[in-house]
């Protein structure tokens, strides 16, 4: 059994949980709050994540090796001090950027070559570099170094990249346990979890999966979904996926999603997430409520006195009315941005806490079953 892990109680497959960290417990499951460059884009605080009900931050390891520097970090005290956040600090391993900056790099067997999306300048990555980035941040949990294939890439290429990326693995864990011996480094006691890739081919998925689970890592993700299979195939993986995954460990599904999403993935043993959604959504001023998405931009809203959602307890809901922030949104003023943001995670954060009730009470069906009848906005 897990130390850091306690499974609370399950309702179906469904887990309600405590991760114990040396940054604090987290109750899953749970939504992270996702500030790739150490801040929410929509000019929200730390303060205002507290206030908003923020478990854990997501920071990402190849933006913050960019700028201002992974070592800048550690030399102003490590992430948590840089950006006076005291909560759980999860960092993405600079894996996923293997698959999103496509165009400006190379995989080999050592790494990954990059070319900055900033300056152009050479960057190399591989297992072990992550994991030295990642320990300069003094994250509470750090990512392996993986490569994400695309979901519609043949069988041929994505067993040789699950392979490279179970090697990968390997090699992170060593570096990880080297780096956490040393007497500099800022957080001795930073967490690893391991990523099952494998695109939609489910024998691939569950090889992978008995392969990580063998390693007795802090936790387990599975990545490379949502990027561009459909749903029901990325309901499928998952529910292939988490029961060769070990039960008393966290299960982690990176980049996910829309609050369907979530209330699937839950349903299937998933305890952590993240996704961009929330926050980019609302910088557009698309927002959540139990009967939908509503973008505020239209005309309909002009004179609605209404808060976003009634009963929201959101700090835009407790004091704006959606014809106040439409008319912000419209004016270009950041406020308007800033608090349909403040919203909309509020929405995320206020739903985890829903999800954990309802499984705690043994309900957990009913509860998923009544938000989606009544979520018709997105699927």
């Amino acid at each position: 059994m897990s130390k850091d892990y306690k499974l609370i109680k399950k309702d179906g497959r469904a887990k309600r949980g405590e991760f114990h960290t040396v940054h604090g417990v987290i109750q899953t499951p749970v939504f992270m709050n996702v500030g790739t460059v150490a801040a929410i884009k929509g000019a929200v605080s730390t303060e205002d994540l507290r206030g908003i009900g923020t478990q854990v931050e997501l920071s990402n390891t190849y933006h913050l090796h960019v700028r201002p520097g992974d070592k800048i970090v550690k030399k102003l005290g490590g992430l948590h001090k840089f950006m006076n956040w005291d909560r759980p600090i999860l960092t993405d391993s600079g894996g996923f950027q293997v698959f999103s900056l496509a165009s400006l790099r190379k995989i080999k067997e050592e790494g990954v070559y990059f070319q900055s999306h900033i300056d152009g300048r050479k960057i190399f990555m591989g297992p072990e570099e992550s994991m030295q980035i990642q320990s300069n941040l003094a994250s509470t949990i750090a990512m392996a170094f993986d490569e994400c294939p695309s979901s519609v890439a043949d069988r041929g290429y994505v067993q040789a990249s699950v392979d490279r990326t179970t090697r990968w693995l390997k090699r992170c864990k060593v570096e990880m346990d080297r780096l956490n011996s040393l007497e500099d480094t800022i957080n001795r006691r930073q967490m690893l979890f391991g990523i099952n890739q494998g695109a939609i081919y489910d024998d691939i998925r569950v090889e992978h999966a008995k392969q990580i689970a063998e390693l007795n890592l802090d936790g387990y993700a599975i990545g490379g979904l949502a990027v561009g299979e459909t749903h029901e195939e990325m309901y499928r993986i998952i529910e292939s996926t988490v029961p060769y995954l070990p039960e008393d460990k966290p299960i982690y599904l990176m980049g996910v999603g829309t609050p369907i999403n979530i209330l699937e993935a839950v349903d299937r043993g998933v305890d952590f997430f993240d996704c961009v959604y929330p926050s980019r959504n609302g910088r557009h001023g698309h927002v959540y409520t139990n009967d939908g998405k509503l973008n505020l931009f239209n005309a309909r809203y002009e004179l609605d006195e209404r808060p976003i959602e009634e009963g929201c307890q959101c700090p835009a809901c407790r004091s704006y009315s959606r014809a106040y922030i439409r008319h912000l949104l419209k004016a270009k003023e950041m406020l308007g941005m800033r608090l349909c943001v403040l919203h909309n995670l509020y929405f995320y954060n206020h739903m985890m806490e829903e999800i954990r009730d309802a499984i705690d009470e043994g309900r957990y069906q009913e509860y998923k079953r009544e938000k989606i009848e009544r979520y018709q906005g997105e699927s």
